[in-house]
């Protein structure tokens, strides 16, 4: 989990469609679910959907959402249960790839996950006849224990695993990174496809995802709170000049409602320096500023959000939370195609096919 499947799903089918004419995709588990039409649609199929209109039923590209009752149906009916999962991914896939050249299969995790329902990743690949790559995360001997895991468990599925994708690599140390890893996953008989370097923005969240998270309602929004994004933390418990020594690009201030000093310092700074420097700003404990505060507020071009816990709480929020490609990341998604199409060696992907 969080390793970059998505990230690589959505690079991969744009650089596979500039081969192919027709390109599936289906996600047949999924964890994370919006509701759309009445049926739990995975968030990932709902993103390539969006991205690149996948000329597929969305349904089809989510067959399984996992809610929260969904293993505890399952245990007390396995048998049928079953059967009514097996037959639904199958469906879904021969929709899937209808008169598609290719089609890309986004697992759920790793290797292992839904076992408890007898639909773990390997078991889907091998019932949809499928190879399988498998992402891990930067360094050296963390990603390849976890590679050797998972391709035990293809192994027993008999499934073959084309390769392994490197991700969150630091460009610093891209060359030895990949030195190291093509000798330990040889070893393994699995070849390297690729590093993917470490992009902040990749991992920086907008205004609005840090409002889903932390907000109970907005004092200020403005219309590009999606383009507006956090790559710097403060927690304003310092004096105003203290906080304008530590602001960087991309900065949100995390203050109660009435540190006054803080926020008029914010409102100053923004109004003299570029644009764009303090992305945002969330009042904790549910404070609201002075009336005559809220109109400079208003007036300003910093979004304010309103939040009744305090700035520990805020703040650990944030340092926990994940931060997944949404539809309208313009900003990510062409990044996200140009890494796969810089990084990854198509060819020997495409051979193994």
């Amino acid at each position: 989990m969080n390793d970059g499947k998505t990230t690589t799903c959505l690079g991969l089918f744009g650089a596979l469609q500039d081969r192919y004419k027709r390109v599936g995709f289906i996600k047949p588990v999924g964890q994370r679910f919006v509701k759309i039409e009445g049926q739990l649609i995975d968030e990932d199929s709902v993103l390539l959907e969006k991205t690149y209109k996948v000329q597929t039923p969305i349904a089809s590209m989510s067959p399984i959402a996992i809610d929260s009752s969904f293993t505890k149906r399952y245990l007390d009916n396995p048998i049928e249960t079953g059967a009514e999962l097996t037959h639904k991914v199958c469906s879904a896939f021969d929709q899937a790839s209808w008169e598609k050249d290719l089609t890309i299969i986004e697992g759920s995790g790793h290797a292992g996950v839904g076992s408890v329902f007898n639909m773990s990743n390997a078991r889907v690949a091998k019932l949809l006849g499928a190879k399988a790559i498998i992402i891990s995360r930067g360094g050296i001997g963390r990603p390849i224990d976890e590679i050797a895991l998972n391709k035990a468990l293809f192994d027993k599925e008999g499934v073959e695993v084309i390769g392994a994708i490197i991700n969150k690599v630091q460009i610093e140390k891209m060359d030895y990174i990949r030195k190291y890893t093509s000798i330990a996953l040889e070893s393994l008989g699995i070849p390297l496809l690729g590093l993917l370097p470490v992009e902040k923005i990749l991992t920086s969240p907008n205004l609005r995802q840090i409002f889903e998270q932390t907000g109970d309602e907005w004092l200020h929004e403005i219309h590009n709170t999606a383009s507006r994004r956090v790559s710097n933390i403060i927690i304003g418990a310092m004096t105003a000049p203290g906080f304008l020594n530590t602001i960087t690009p991309g900065t949100l201030l995390i203050t109660p409602g009435d540190r006054e000093d803080i926020i008029m310092a914010a409102l100053s700074y923004e109004a003299t320096s570029k644009a764009g420097w303090i992305s945002g700003i969330v009042l904790t404990r549910g404070i609201t500023p002075h009336p005559r505060l809220i109109e400079l507020i208003r007036q300003s071009s910093i979004p304010v959000i309103i939040a009744e816990k305090d700035s520990y709480v805020i703040a650990s929020r944030l340092h926990g939370m994940t931060v997944k490609t949404q539809p309208d990341d313009t900003d990510k998604i062409p990044l996200i195609q140009q890494m796969i199409l810089e990084n990854i060696d198509l060819k020997t992907l495409e051979k193994s096919f």
